[in-house]
């Protein structure tokens, strides 16, 4: 396999100094033209194939990426174009909207949990309990009015949402330690970029349906929402559980990234195909010399 785009700069293990005004939206084309790009994107997904059949069949480790961004920044597009070539059985895509009634009857982390990997699969998190310390900071009716908690846990808002990140560090190193890798992927558009893919929709017939009316109001607390992703990332970014902060102003090139940037994390499992004992071979070897031999004999008539 190729090395692939040098992406280091945009990981994050460690939150302390994390400021998301250091993160460009837009980086140099990482592809020649529409062939190379595709050929690249293509290489990718057959990679990425053969190491969740390889993680499959060694059935010891699974994959939760997870994917937050502004809107338009292209979530469901990235996850099309590199998933696309996985095993259909090997990957599981959830999009986390408004919860449900039976979902606000758990904690905020319990609608998650039941949608955790197995063994030998990838998940992928259309945004996530993230929402929890993003629009629920931004918007903070949303915990006192809607979400029913105890009074004394909205008394001290800034104690919940520390409390809150305490509970999505735990979850994630409990989560390293069983066996399932979180890889988290920040995809950084810029307010300007955002602005042009919204027009984008409002002007072709065909993407209509893309725009709602709440995603230009939400634009208005753009910069609150740069805040509460920086506090998100400094306190929840760690060697185990890192994030990606990946320049969105081209789809292209955010695809590229994304993709390497999985291959690379599923390199970190040291997959191979199982080598199975010396019985084991030996029970293959007869049934083969078993079928061996029914195809050697003559059909009757």
């Amino acid at each position: 396999m190729s090395k692939g785009p040098d992406f280091e700069q945009f990981r994050v293990t460690k939150g302390e100094d994390f400021n998301l005004g250091d993160f460009p939206t837009k980086i140099p084309n990482l592809y020649l033209d529409e062939t190379d790009y595709l050929e690249k994107l293509g290489k990718y997904r057959d990679d990425l194939h053969e190491m969740q059949l390889q993680m499959y069949a060694h059935d010891r480790y699974a994959m939760l990426a997870i994917f937050q961004a502004m809107d338009a920044a292209g979530k469901d597009s990235t996850i099309e174009h590199v998933f696309s070539g996985v095993n259909p059985q090997g990957v599981d895509v959830y999009s986390f909207k408004k919860p449900s009634e039976e979902e606000l009857d758990h904690d905020f982390l319990w609608r998650a949990n039941t949608l955790m990997p197995g063994r030998g699969k990838i998940a992928v998190f259309n945004r996530s309990y993230y929402e929890e310390v993003l629009v629920c900071k931004v918007h903070p009716e949303i915990v006192t009015k809607i979400q029913r908690l105890p009074e004394r846990a909205v008394k001290n808002m800034g104690k919940l949402y520390e409390q809150r990140y305490d509970s999505i560090r735990d979850l994630e190193k409990h989560l390293h330690r069983n066996g399932t890798h979180v890889v988290k992927f920040f995809l950084n558009v810029s307010k300007r970029e955002q602005a042009k893919r919204f027009l984008s929709r409002l002007d072709d017939p065909e993407k209509n349906w893309k725009f709602n009316e709440g995603d230009l109001s939400e634009r208005q607390y753009w910069d609150d929402y740069q805040k509460c992703y920086q506090k998100a990332i400094r306190e929840t970014a760690t060697p185990e559980s890192p994030w990606y902060i990946v320049p969105a102003d081209s789809k292209k090139n955010m695809r590229l990234l994304v993709a390497a940037i999985i291959r690379f994390e599923m390199k970190k499992f040291h997959l191979a195909w199982p080598e199975f004992p010396q019985e084991h071979r030996d029970a293959l070897t007869r049934s083969r010399d078993v079928l061996m031999k029914e195809l050697e004999k003559k059909p009757k008539g």
